[in-house]
């Protein structure tokens, strides 16, 4: 049974850090690009960071140079350090496996962890 677990969101001030992280089981995680996407009220579900198996990341250009995205290949494990966070990035953020170019297998969510940015 494949599972994506989110943790670490919570309430933060304007300017603050947090980070939230995603526990992957039931897959061959090398085999998937793993993602962190938002979802903000009335909003639709945007990307906000990417990384290959191999390390490559990419960002939107909203939070480019404020927030990270790593993983632990073998702890199955990604993380989202949200660095000089501002009210905008209020929303409930979701873990995401991709399947990497070339490998037949489905797309995976986790259940969503809510970043609350309010002073």
């Amino acid at each position: 049974q494949v599972q994506l677990v989110e943790s670490g969101g919570g309430l933060v001030q304007p300017g603050g850090s947090l980070k939230v992280s995603c526990a992957a089981s039931g897959i061959l995680f090398n085999f998937y690009v793993m993602g962190w996407y938002r979802q903000a009220p009335g909003k639709q579900r945007e990307l906000v960071a990417a990384i290959t198996h191999d390390g490559m990341a990419d960002y939107a250009d909203s939070v480019k140079g404020r927030f990270t995205v790593s993983r632990d290949n073998a702890k199955k494990m990604v993380y989202l350090q949200m660095n000089f966070l501002k009210s905008e990035d209020t929303a409930v953020y979701y873990c995401n496996a991709k399947p990497r170019t070339g490998i037949s297998s489905n797309t995976y969510w986790g259940q969503g962890t809510q970043v609350t940015v309010s002073s």
